[in-house]
Parts: C-alpha cells; structure tokens; sequence
C-alpha cells in the first residue's frame, strides 16, 4: 500500500525535514506515526497524497510513483486516497452535507447517488440530523466527524490523518479513535500521525516514530 525508499527532504539549506526514510505499510493495515512537533510528521504525511516531492528517494502509494507523477494525474490519485487534517479544512459557511457531497459534485456524480452516499456516511458517523447545518456551528468533534466522512467519500483505499485529535477532549478523542478502529475493520489502511504518547500506548496498533526527520522506531 505505502512504500517509502531512502527518502530527503529539505526546505533550505539549513532545514532538513526528512533523511533517510524508508519504510513499508501493508494493506489494510493500522498504525500510528509518531513524534514530538518538528519531527517531520506532518511532512511524510504531504509527500504521501503528493502535496509535497522529496529531493531523493522512492514514494510509492496506490501503486503509483508519486515522484515520477504527472500534476495532472494527482487528482486521480487522490481519488484514492482519504486525508483527515486537524484543522479540518472545512467550508465553514456551507452545510455539512455541501460539504461532504463536494467531491462527488466535482466528478459530476448523480445528484441521487450523491444524496445516498453522503446520507449514508452521515449515519456512520452518527451526523445524520446535522445534515443542513453550517460547519461553522459545529463543535470541534462535529466538525472533526465531518472531515472523516468526507475523506470517505469515495470509499478510499488508504486513509491519511494528521493530528485528527489534536483538539479534542479525551472523550471525543476515544470516539474519533473508534471510527477509524472502524475502518481498519472494514479493510481500509488507515495511517494516523499524532504526538499523543497516551493514546498510543492505549492503542496496540503498530507505531513509527520519527525524531528530527529520521525514523527511530519502525
């Protein structure tokens, strides 16, 4: 599912965020990526839906080269993929349900396809009743369900999270935990990069860390 092969990458001259990255994700695996803030989580992450190119190495996802991909083929790719950011990235005066159906009104899905799709995502996450509600009105654990369900939308093989609890409480933390718990069960690989050492050590799904843009754990 994810291949990553002595990968760099730097931003100046004196900012290397990553050396010497490699590493394998199995399909329909679980795990979480860790760090302290600054440890080139959030970087690995951008290179990974091709947000970002390393200077060297191999990124391979889907089975796709991602630096060998075209620009004009990213959307294609990311077709494929889910990303889940931990400021949401929300339309904050559209409905919730505009704001999920979005992607699929972009590829000109039917109107009552879209309606059942994003419906049904809704009940999955237990928003059903906040259909026509602004995400602006949202709590923060709303808004972060949101985000999930939209990163579901087109039923995605890979689930990328950034830092999706950062804030929230420890209840609804938990609660996020248990959708993503979900998805893994379903079969989706789900990566989910977090700094929160208690939530890992609570969680027994496999764990990297990175320290100062190196892998010291695997």
């Amino acid at each position: 599912m994810i291949q990553v092969f002595d990968v760099y990458k730097t931003y100046d001259r004196n900012t290397c965020a990553l050396a010497a990255i490699s590493l394998h994700v199995c399909k329909g695996e679980m795990l979480f990526l860790t760090g302290p803030s600054g440890a080139g989580k959030t970087t690995l992450m951008r290179l990974l839906y091709g947000a970002e190119r390393p200077e060297r190495g191999q990124v391979i996802v889907n089975g796709r080269n991602l630096a060998r991909l075209q620009r004009r083929d990213l959307p294609t790719l990311r077709r494929t993929l889910g990303m889940v950011f931990q400021d949401f990235k929300l339309l904050p005066e559209r409905t919730v349900f505009d704001n999920i159906a979005f992607a699929l009104q972009a590829i000109g899905t039917p109107s009552r396809e879209v309606r059942r799709r994003v419906m049904g995502l809704l009940e999955h996450v237990g928003l059903t009743y906040k259909h026509d509600t602004l995400t602006r009105r949202l709590s923060g654990g709303e808004q972060q369900r949101v985000a999930i369900a939209r990163a579901l939308i087109n039923d995605p093989q890979l689930v990328l999270a950034d830092e999706p609890t950062g804030n929230l409480d420890a209840e609804m933390t938990m609660e996020i935990m248990r959708l993503f718990a979900t998805l893994h069960r379903r079969g989706t690989t789900v990566m989910i990069a977090t700094h929160n050492d208690a939530l890992v050590q609570k969680l027994s799904y496999r764990v990297i860390t990175l320290r100062a843009g190196r892998l010291v754990d695997t």
